[in-house]
């Protein structure tokens, strides 16, 4: 039998994972199923091969450099400012602390363009389902524990971390599904697949919002939430789309965009570091746009709408106008 209490211990990540193994599988059997009896065409084939790839490398990256990172995050430990007493306000503590941490983590990768060329291989699927969950983006293994590292620093053990870590990323697999529609009162409180299928959509107005892994209260507090809207129908993917879905592709596909605009003849130092750490879509000669700017032109058209349209028809006008700049970008 499973013992609970066990996964708050140092060796937790170890005890839940060959636990989640077979409840996802499960799982993910049971949303086919539920895809293929109801012709909603959730899953394909190449695509969860792409996915499962992509999670056995990060899996594989990440052993790697398991001790690597620890030994990091046991370093700002030692130095630590403050002794926390072990019980259940502290793992109370741990796990919301944990879940900022993500969220921080996560704003700097949709925000940042070397980060977003990790990022984006979660994020370049059309397709939005519990494998998708499973679409790692492959790299991250070697930076994530820098953004857990202040959790150590300020008293909290970094294997309690990496267990709340784990527990809260089993729970942000499963909110990748089209399966579950609304959670009822615990869609103001948690990351629910609502929320989750507005963060991976492509819309111009859904960019950028609802970064939390566990929690949707950092969302609120600054200012990134964005409720699914009925009139602004979710497209998965990312733009402009990858003329090819190998896996060479996904897995590089930021990098060699970001390595085509570093060898633009005559750049300064200054703006080649622009192009790694600015947000993605800034250009130096300012025919660029960020998904800011994006976004601020969509409000405007909104804005601007007639007195007579529809609410809804303005909506995916403004974004139709919009999405196509975006795509040509």
């Amino acid at each position: 039998m499973f013992d609970f209490s066990k996964m708050f211990e140092s060796d937790g990540p170890d005890i839940v994972y060959p636990w989640a193994i077979p409840m996802f599988a499960g799982i993910i059997f049971i949303e086919m199923a539920y895809s293929h009896f109801n012709k909603e065409k959730l899953y394909e084939t190449k695509d969860v091969a792409t996915n499962v790839l992509l999670a056995l490398l990060n899996y594989s990256l990440d052993i790697i450099m398991k001790g690597f990172s620890m030994l990091v995050m046991m370093f700002f430990y030692y130095h630590r400012i403050f002794d926390w007493e072990v019980g259940v306000w502290y793992w109370i503590a741990v796990f919301l602390a944990q879940d900022f941490a993500y969220y921080v983590h996560h704003y700097v990768d949709h925000h940042s363009r070397v980060f977003w060329a990790v990022h984006i291989t979660h994020h370049n699927s059309d397709y939005f389902n519990i494998t998708t969950g499973f679409r790692s983006p492959v790299f991250q293994p070697l930076y994530r524990y820098l953004f857990f590292s202040p959790l150590a620093f300020i008293g909290f053990h970094p294997l309690h971390v990496m267990v709340a870590y784990s527990a809260i990323q089993i729970y942000g697999t499963f909110v990748h599904t089209q399966s579950i529609k609304s959670m009822g009162f615990l869609e103001h409180i948690l990351v629910t697949p609502s929320h989750h299928r507005v963060h991976h959509a492509c819309n111009i107005k859904y960019l950028d919002r609802n970064m939390g892994m566990g929690l949707i209260i950092w969302d609120k507090i600054f200012g990134t939430f964005e409720k699914e809207d009925p009139n602004v129908p979710v497209k998965y993917g990312i733009y402009p789309k990858m003329k090819s879905k190998d896996p060479a592709t996904v897995l590089f596909y930021e990098w060699r965009r970001i390595g085509k605009d570093l060898r633009q003849p005559g750049l300064s130092i200054k703006d080649r570091l622009k192009y790694l750490f600015y947000s993605p879509g800034w250009r130096h000669d300012g025919t660029g746009k960020t998904v800011r700017q994006f976004q601020k032109e969509y409000k405007e058209k909104i804005k601007n709408k007639p007195p007579q349209a529809k609410p809804e028809q303005t909506e995916v006008e403004a974004e139709s106008t919009t999405e196509a700049e975006y795509t040509a970008n």
